[in-house]
């Protein structure tokens, strides 16, 4: 059953670290589900020291300013090394990201393939590749950014990415042991709570208005003020992923790897962690980070992950259009 830690607005500890920052106040909570997906297990008792959050994910307009001072070039926009990736197809060793696309009909669901391509050139720029531009989505999530890239804005910022405990704490709002971050209904009256895919995935999407990113701020925000904390972009957390799904849970991955390719996970049959605490990749082999939130793609009908407990692990050097991060300040969570 879902308590409500969050009824009476916390004080807050000092000024307000940045523009457009929530205080997360510290606590205990249960992280983790045994009710969904495997990798959600066991529920357990988690410490999270208070921190403060980004109100929503990073947008393209945060992002922008970000490049313009530093001159920074995402993973995406780089040519790719033969040396670091030797069984790449050399027509793929040029920059570019992961783009879906809708199908016109039913498809097997078990070949992410059928909607997910490798687009030359789509970058956060360009978001669906030549052609597309991200002009007029300043308010939308910045997306196509891999885990470095999301490390690099954080620092410029003088903040860093959330662990996984301490993002799962912050999206329930202080609703311990709800399955949403707003409660155990997925559409409390009627009402669409996120962005996220309703209808028959990936050729049907009923949600009103948006068939990709929305701009953040668009759905009502969860316990401690924060949006976004569920569909429109997954978003990096700064934990390394330490489950190997089955065959059958990898059918249901919202996340699929730079080019379609299935990079080795951690060790099968560790525990997930609950902070920095797996193993890192070896040569050849980037880091599996966690990530969190699901997307704009996120289906009852496909990927149930649009829920604090959801979690999957993706290559540090992925990028995709649905795959965005935030940033905390303040001390990480105690384990």
């Amino acid at each position: 059953m879902a308590t409500n830690a969050a009824t009476q607005p916390a004080a807050l500890p000092g000024p307000r670290p940045g523009k457009n920052m929530a205080w997360v106040p510290g606590g205990t909570f249960q992280m983790g589900s045994d009710d969904f997906y495997p990798e959600e297990a066991p529920a357990r008792s988690v410490v999270v020291a208070g921190f403060w959050m980004d109100e929503h994910p990073v947008t393209v307009a945060e992002f922008r300013r970000f490049v313009r001072a530093t001159g920074y070039v995402t993973l995406a926009e780089r040519r790719v090394s033969p040396n670091l990736y030797p069984a790449v197809d050399p027509r793929l060793r040029q920059p570019g990201s992961l783009v879906f696309h809708m199908t016109p009909g039913p498809v097997d669901l078990s070949d992410y393939r059928s909607w997910w391509s490798f687009v030359p050139d789509a970058s956060w720029r360009r978001p669906e590749g030549p052609g597309s531009s991200a002009h007029g989505r300043e308010r939308h999530p910045v997306t196509h950014v891999a885990y470095e890239d999301a490390q690099a804005y954080a620092t410029w910022a003088g903040k860093r990415l959330p662990t996984e405990a301490e993002w799962e704490y912050a999206a329930r709002g202080g609703l311990d042991g709800a399955i949403y971050a707003w409660g155990d209904e997925f559409s409390p009256n009627g009402y669409v709570m996120a962005n996220t895919w309703q209808g028959h995935f990936p050729w049907q999407n009923a949600q009103t208005g948006y068939d990709s990113t929305s701009p953040v701020i668009r759905y009502p925000p969860n316990g401690y003020g924060l949006y976004d904390m569920t569909g429109n972009v997954w978003e990096w957390t700064s934990d390394l992923f330490a489950f190997q799904p089955s065959t059958r849970d990898a059918k249901a991955s919202c996340a699929p790897y730079r080019w379609g390719i299935h990079l080795p996970q951690q060790r099968t049959g560790e525990a997930p962690t609950d902070g920095d605490a797996g193993r890192e990749g070896g040569a050849n082999r980037p880091a599996v980070r966690v990530i969190k939130g699901g997307s704009y793609l996120c289906s009852p009908t496909y990927c149930l992950r649009y829920r604090p407990a959801a979690r999957q692990g993706l290559p540090a050097d992925s990028a995709a259009c649905h795959l965005g991060f935030r940033c905390v300040v303040g001390p990480q969570s105690l384990r």
